[in-house]
C-alpha cells in the first residue's frame, strides 16, 4: 500500500485522517496534521492500575494532563470524539512489559483485553498552530520530523505504584520570540501549558541536546534558546522506571487526532 505524503493530508479533518491511520497509510508523526484539533498522548493499562495512574495525573498536570479516561474494555474514547477504535487509530504503538519496551506495532487488537482501561493526556502538538499563527516557527514540522524529546531529573509526584522523571519536549525558538511563545503556550493547560524550563538543558539534567531520549534530532540557528515543555511521553519514562507489568503507549510523537478544537481547550 503506498504512503501518504504530508501534503496529500492537508485540508483534511480529524475523521478522515484517522481513516488514513487506520488503513495504514501513514505511520510517521501527526505534528502539522489537521491544524487546530486537539491531538493526545495514550496510556492503556489493566484496570488494577488504572486508579493510580488516574491519581498520578492528578498530581502531575503539567505532563500529564488528562482529558479522557475510557470505560473498561471499551476501545471508544467517545468524550473527545465518536467512532473512534483506539486499538487502530494512530500511527503506531509502543508496548511496555515490566518496564521494558517489549515492541512498536501498528495494530494492537490482538492485545486488547476487557480489563482494559485508556487514557487520553492532552499533547503539545495541540498548541502548535497557535504558535505558527503568531509567527513562530517550528522545525520539526517545517522539515517533517518528530520533535525532540528529553528524559529530566524533574521527578514527578508518585501516585501508588507509578513514580519517575518528567520527560520534556524541546522547540527551539528565536531569543525575542520566547516571551511570545510562552504567553500563547500558557493558554493551553490541556495541552501542557507553559514551558517548564528556557535556556541551559544543564538545570533540568540533560547533559547533551544533540542525543534526544525520544523523537528526531533538533538543529539550531544562530539567536535561537532551546524552550522546554512538560511532555505526555512522560508516562513512557515513569514505566522505564517503576515497571509496571504492562503498559501500551502511543509511539512518541505519533498522537491521537481528536474532532475537539483548540479552542475547546484555550483558557484565556
Amino acid at each position: 500500500m503506498a504512503v501518504m505524503a504530508h501534503t496529500e493530508l492537508a485540508g483534511r479533518s480529524p475523521r478522515e485522517i484517522r481513516q488514513i491511520i487506520r488503513e495504514g497509510e501513514w505511520r510517521r508523526p501527526t505534528a502539522g496534521l489537521a491544524p487546530g484539533y486537539v491531538q493526545t498522548n495514550l496510556v492503556i493499562l489493566p484496570r488494577d492500575l488504572a486508579f493510580d495512574f488516574l491519581l498520578f495525573c492528578q498530581r502531575n498536570p503539567r505532563p500529564c494532563p488528562l482529558l479522557e479516561v475510557t470505560e473498561p474494555g471499551d476501545p471508544e474514547p467517545r468524550g473527545v470524539v465518536a467512532g473512534a477504535d483506539l486499538r487502530v487509530d494512530l500511527p503506531r504503538y509502543r508496548v511496555y512489559r515490566d518496564g521494558v519496551l517489549a515492541e512498536e506495532r501498528t495494530d494492537i487488537r490482538d492485545l486488547w483485553q476487557p480489563d482494559l482501561v485508556a487514557f487520553l493526556l492532552g499533547c503539545s502538538f495541540t498548541f502548535e498552530a497557535a504558535l505558527i499563527d503568531a509567527g513562530i516557527p517550528l522545525r520539526h514540522i517545517d522539515r517533517g520530523c518528530n520533535v525532540s524529546m528529553y528524559i529530566t531529573s524533574i521527578e514527578c509526584r508518585p501516585a501508588g505504584a507509578f513514580y519517575g522523571p518528567m520527560v520534556v519536549s524541546m522547540r527551539a525558538i528565536r531569543a525575542a520570540q520566547v516571551v511570545r511563545a510562552v504567553q500563547v503556550t500558557s493558554r493551553f493547560p490541556g495541552a501542557h501549558g507553559a514551558p517548564v524550563h528556557v535556556g541551559d538543558p544543564r538545570q533540568i539534567g540533560i547533559a547533551d541536546l544533540n542525543r534526544p531520549d525520544f523523537g528526531d534530532l533538533t538543529a539550531f540557528e544562530p539567536g535561537e534558546a532551546p524552550v522546554f515543555w512538560a511532555c505526555g511521553v512522560t508516562p513512557q519514562a515513569v514505566a522505564m522506571r517503576a515497571k509496571p507489568p504492562f503498559m501500551i503507549t502511543h509511539a512518541p510523537g505519533h498522537m491521537f487526532l481528536t474532532d475537539m478544537r483548540d479552542s475547546d481547550l484555550a483558557v484565556l
